[in-house]
C-alpha cells in the first residue's frame, strides 16, 4: 500500500491533476499571449455585440452548483393568452469576447473543455472571461443569445425563435436549496424570496420541465440516475465522497437545455449550413442490456429499442428505487459514450438514443464547453446571413477532435477522483465490500462498491463477472498516485 506522505492532502491531488493533464495532451495553464490579450478584453456593455432586444427586465435566474462561478444559461417563463408557456433560455454571448483564432480561442480548441477534478478545476477560458466577463452573473447587464419557445400542456414545442438579446440576471440560485424548496422539504431561498414574482415564475417553469420530460420518455429517453461522487474537503484533508442526486431544479436545466439544443440544431438545419451534432448511437453491447432485463424478468427485443428499454427502465426504478442507480450504471456503459458529428445540409446524421430526440447539439455552455462556442458562432453569422466561420473540412476535424478531448477529460477526471478514492480508503486494507460490476472487457473487469461508491479493478476472481453483476469484494491494494484500487473477489462458502 502506497500512503500519502501527508495525509490526505487536496495539494498533493493538485500535483496530481496537473501531471495527468499534461499527460492526456491538456494545456493546464494559459500561454503568455492569452494573458496578454485578458490584459485588453473590455466588457462588451451593449453595443455593437449585442444588438437585439433589450430583455433585461424580465425575472432572468440562474441555477446551477453551489459553487459554481462560471454562469452560463439564465432561465424566465411567461405564460400566455392561450395558456401556453413561453420558455426563454439566455446562452452568454462568449463569442463577443473570445475571437476565433485568438490565443484565448487557440487554448480553448485544443482543451475544448473545462475539466473539473478533485485536486484542481481547469477551466476553458481565462477565468476572468468565464466567471466574470462572459458569465451571466448576478445584477450584472450581459450580451446573450435567447432561444425562445412556447411549450403547450403536453410539453410540445411551438413557435421557436433564436435572437441576440441584452439580459439581467436578477438571481443567482443554487439547485440544492431550490429543489429542496420545490419538493416541500425545505424554506423559500431567499434570494428567491427578496424576487418579486420569482416564486410564481419557477414554479410555472417547474411544471413545463415535467412536461417536457414526461413528453421525451413517452417518445423513449432514458431516465437514468447514477451515483457522482464528489470528495468533502474540510480544509486541506479529503473526508468523504458524497454522491450527488438529482432532483427537480437539475431537472429544470436538464430539460430546458435539451429543448434549447434540439431548437437549436433545427434552427441551422432549416438556415441549410453545415453544424456539429450531438449522438449517441444504437448500442454495440445490445446484447448485454437485453440479457440485464432478462434477469429482471423483463424481455426486450433483439434489436435496440429505446421505448422499450425506456419501460424496462422506468419499471425497475418504481420497483426498487434504492438499487435503481446500479442497474443505471450498468446500462450507461453498455450504452457506449457519445461523440460529435458534422451534420451537412444536404444528409441528415442519427440522433441522440438515450434522450430520444433526433436533432440535438450542444449549445448552451460556451464558458465550459468548445463544441458551444463553436455552434454559437454557426448561429450568429446563420442569423446575420455572414459567411460561416468554420468550413465543413474544419468541422469534420473539430468533431474528431472534440469527441476525443472529451474522452480524455472525462479519464483525467475520473484518474484524480479515483486519487482521491485512495486516499480515503488506504486505511481500510483488507476491508469487504459489497459491490456491482461496472466494466468488463479483455483490459480488465471493474466495479464499484457501494459505501462510499468508488469504483476500482477486479484483479483476482474476475472470470465470469460481467457489468451488473453483484459480488462481494475485497480491498487489497491502493495507489494514490496512478489512482489504483484494487480488489478481489470474495468467494462465499456453502
Amino acid at each position: 500500500m502506497l500512503t500519502p506522505p501527508n495525509g490526505r492532502r487536496k495539494g498533493i491531488l493538485e500535483r496530481i491533476a496537473y501531471r495527468v493533464m499534461k499527460e492526456r495532451g491538456f494545456l493546464p495553464d494559459f500561454s503568455g499571449a492569452a494573458f496578454n490579450e485578458l490584459e485588453k478584453i473590455q466588457q462588451v456593455d451593449g453595443g455593437v455585440e449585442s444588438p437585439g432586444k433589450d430583455l433585461r427586465h424580465l425575472l432572468w435566474a440562474s441555477i446551477d452548483n453551489d459553487d459554481s462561478l462560471d454562469l452560463d444559461q439564465l432561465t424566465v417563463a411567461e405564460t400566455l393568452p392561450d395558456k401556453t408557456v413561453k420558455i426563454l433560455v439566455a446562452v452568454a454571448d462568449v463569442d463577443a469576447l473570445v475571437k476565433k483564432n485568438s490565443a484565448i480561442d487557440e487554448h480553448a480548441r485544443q482543451n475544448t473543455t473545462s475539466v473539473y477534478t478533485a485536486g484542481k478545476t481547469f477551466p476553458m477560458l481565462p477565468e476572468k472571461l468565464s466567471t466574470d466577463l462572459t458569465s451571466l452573473n448576478y445584477q450584472e447587464d450581459r450580451p446573450a443569445m435567447v432561444i425562445e419557445m412556447a411549450i403547450n400542456e403536453v410539453g410540445k414545442i411551438q413557435s421557436p425563435d433564436i435572437y441576440r438579446a441584452l439580459v439581467r440576471n436578477h438571481a443567482k440560485l443554487a439547485y440544492n436549496s431550490v429543489a429542496a424548496w420545490l419538493e416541500g422539504k425545505g424554506p423559500i431561498p431567499e434570494a428567491v424570496a427578496i424576487a418579486p414574482g420569482l416564486v410564481e415564475n419557477l414554479r410555472i417553469q417547474d411544471r413545463v420541465a415535467q412536461q417536457l420530460k414526461a413528453l421525451r420518455h413517452e417518445h423513449g429517453a432514458l431516465d437514468l440516475q447514477t451515483l457522482e461522487a464528489r470528495p468533502i474537503f474540510a480544509g486541506d484533508e479529503i473526508q468523504d465522497l458524497r454522491a450527488e442526486e438529482r432532483n427537480r431544479a437539475k431537472e429544470i436545466i436538464d430539460d430546458f437545455m435539451i429543448a434549447a439544443n434540439g431548437v437549436t440544431a433545427r434552427f441551422l438545419h432549416g438556415k441549410k449550413v453545415p453544424s456539429l451534432r450531438r449522438m449517441v448511437r444504437s448500442p454495440k453491447r445490445w446484447g448485454r442490456i437485453v440479457e440485464i432485463a432478462a434477469q429482471h424478468n423483463s424481455p426486450l427485443p433483439s434489436e435496440p429499442d429505446s421505448k422499450a428499454l425506456a419501460s424496462f427502465l422506468a419499471a425497475q426504478k418504481a420497483a426498487d428505487p434504492l438499487r435503481f442507480p446500479d442497474l443505471s450504471l450498468s446500462v450507461i456503459k453498455l450504452l457506449g459514450p457519445g461523440e460529435y458529428v458534422v451534420e451537412r445540409p444536404e444528409e441528415a446524421v442519427p440522433g441522440h438514443f438515450g434522450l430520444a430526440v433526433k436533432d440535438y447539439t450542444h449549445s448552451t455552455a460556451p464558458n465550459r464547453r468548445f463544441p458551444d462556442l463553436i455552434t454559437q458562432r454557426i448561429l450568429k453569422a446563420a442569423l446575420d446571413g455572414s459567411p460561416m466561420s468554420y468550413s465543413q473540412d474544419e468541422l469534420a476535424e473539430l468533431a474528431r477532435h472534440c469527441t476525443e478531448k472529451e474522452d480524455d477529460a472525462n479519464k483525467v477526471e475520473r484518474l484524480v477522483a479515483k486519487s482521491a478514492a485512495a486516499m480515503l480508503l488506504s486505511s481500510r486494507i483488507g476491508d469487504p465490500f459489497d459491490a456491482i460490476c461496472t466494466g468488463a472487457a479483455d483490459k480488465g473487469t471493474w466495479v464499484r462498491i457501494f459505501h462510499p461508491p468508488i469504483e476500482g479493478r477486479l484483479i483476482y476472481g474476475y472470470q465470469g463477472v460481467d457489468v451488473g453483476n453483484r459480488l462481494k469484494v475485497q480491498l487489497i491494494h491502493t495507489d494514490v498516485e496512478k489512482g489504483y484500487i484494487d480488489f478481489q473477489k470474495i468467494h462465499l462458502g456453502l
